[in-house]
């Protein structure tokens, strides 16, 4: 390696080095600011279906408009479920609250603007004009129920459905839905059996739409 290269690497490393450092100065300066007193979490209501844009978009906002030490964290509450359908289980995720985003914001005259000029937003949820925050405690528990590892099925039946038995013993037979369990992924159909109406729980796999 030749001086020059020498000199011009210890330039790069001057450059970079105040960048990293102003960085870490930025990074350290917001998570600063987050815990604040003043940082709550809000209710953003948006259009049904955008809310996975709406949060997209504030996020691309808040950083090329300089409001990161303003707006520091938007949750879009969803869940895994397992969507059965025709005989076919899916991994889906499901809104917890759809038309609803949370945002985590020291509310100002400005930050207001950005997050209800934001392309999908309706309004903030509160009293009037005012947004009220929620409690901390709040989120927490929506968090949690977020990361809930039990599964939660989706049924694409309804009560009173007629649906054909598509396996186990009683497959081919036609029956009529008497009740639904998400939670365990079952239905109880009721099945004519010797001219008489039987219960038979079965797997959401278990059955079809007609």
């Amino acid at each position: 390696m030749n001086d020059d290269q020498v000199t011009q690497t210890d330039q790069d490393n001057n450059i970079a080095a105040p960048d990293e450092a102003a960085k870490a100065a930025a990074k350290a300066k917001v998570a600063a600011a987050s815990e604040s007193p003043d940082a709550k979490w809000y209710i953003v209501h948006t259009y049904s279906g955008h809310e996975n844009k709406v949060a997209k978009g504030l996020r691309q906002r808040s950083e090329t408009m300089g409001f990161e030490d303003k707006i520091f964290d938007i949750i879009v509450p969803t869940r895994e479920i397992t969507k059965v359908s025709q005989g076919k289980k899916q991994q889906v995720h499901e809104k917890i609250f759809p038309g609803y985003v949370l945002v985590k914001m020291i509310l100002t005259d400005e930050s207001w603007l950005l997050v209800r000029t934001t392309q999908g937003v309706t309004a903030f949820i509160g009293a009037g004009n005012k947004p009220t925050p929620i409690s901390e405690k709040e989120v927490e528990a929506i968090k949690k129920f977020m990361k809930l590892e039990e599964p939660l099925y989706k049924a694409a039946f309804t009560v009173n459905e007629a649906v054909k038995i598509v396996d186990g013993p009683f497959a081919d037979f036609l029956g009529t839905i008497e009740s639904i369990d998400e939670a365990k992924g079952k239905v109880r159909v009721l099945v004519s059996i010797f001219g008489r109406e039987t219960p038979v729980e079965l797997d959401f796999l278990q059955v079809a739409k007609l």
